[in-house]
């Protein structure tokens, strides 16, 4: 019987230096068997910039963490990111697929335990390639499937998908403001904009801006690091920066945002009131 497989994307809010994906099979049933998928990735994106015609060569290293030897599949996917920021991936070749331009080092992989394979790949834009953005996933997938015992013995695998941005020639993002709201995430109130990209290549914003809500205590807020992908709008929440280990503070609306939110060397002024 085939592997259940579950895709994992590493797509952080704040993006380490690597990604620790391994899967936790506990939620899933009594007892797992076997040591599944197990692997540290690093970077867990890519986003870099080639001309046409030239050849870019880039590496993603991968160090198996598992007890037992591990072995992995590696292809490429297209993928879609939902408005719920979900991902979806995809073996078939999308209308506009950059794909083809992408050449992969091997297959299959067989890495020790401990051990750490430096894999590359390669983005080729053919001569002529107009100003666009190369989007697709280095997809690793673990050929050693946990077995999940419950009501029913089954094996569950996994995969991770490395997300690559290839900006090609002089293509950027253009972002810009379109409506502010409140919506609710995990059942609380959330300042959220609208930011839409009329550029040919994704953006992202940065920057820090200041929050006053209806009892005076102020905060210092950020934006969430999502990808606005070419002529997407997509909802951005704005929220309080917290220290590691301690609880999100509980902001009372309606809440004042002021200051600059940054993309590239751009800014987008923000002078705005959130109310539920």
């Amino acid at each position: 019987m085939r592997s259940a497989i579950l895709s994992l994307f590493c797509f952080p809010s704040f993006s380490p230096s690597g990604w620790l994906c391994a899967l936790s099979l506990a939620a899933l049933a009594p007892h797992a068997q076997a040591q599944g998928f197990a692997a540290y990735i690093t970077p867990p994106r890519f986003e870099v910039q080639v001309a046409p015609g030239q050849n870019l060569r880039q590496v993603v290293e991968i160090q198996h963490v598992g007890q037992q030897r591990g072995h992995y599949r590696l292809y490429t996917n297209d993928w879609t990111l939902q408005p719920d920021n979900s991902v979806t991936f995809s073996d078939t070749l999308a209308a506009d697929s950059c794909r083809p331009w992408v050449a992969i080092e091997r297959r299959e992989l067989v890495i020790e335990p401990g051990a750490r394979y430096r894999y590359r790949f390669e983005i080729t834009p053919p001569p002529g390639t107009p100003a666009r953005e190369c989007r697709f996933a280095l997809m690793i997938e673990g050929l050693d499937p946990a077995r999940v015992q419950g009501d029913i013995n089954f094996p569950v695998g996994g995969r991770i998908g490395v997300i690559v941005y290839a900006t090609i020639g002089d293509a950027a993002p253009q972002l810009d403001i379109t409506g502010t709201r409140v919506v609710r995430v995990d059942g609380k109130p959330v300042a959220a904009i609208d930011v839409r990209n009329r550029g040919n290549a994704h953006g992202r914003l940065e920057g820090f801006v200041n929050g006053t809500d209806a009892s005076g205590t102020r905060y210092e807020m950020a934006p969430s690091d999502l990808p606005i992908l070419p002529g997407e709008t997509r909802r951005v929440t704005i929220v309080p920066i917290v220290e590691q280990g301690k609880p999100a503070p509980d902001v009372r609306f309606p809440l004042t945002v002021k200051g600059n939110l940054e993309w590239g060397k751009n800014r987008l002024p923000l002078d705005a009131s959130f109310t539920p």
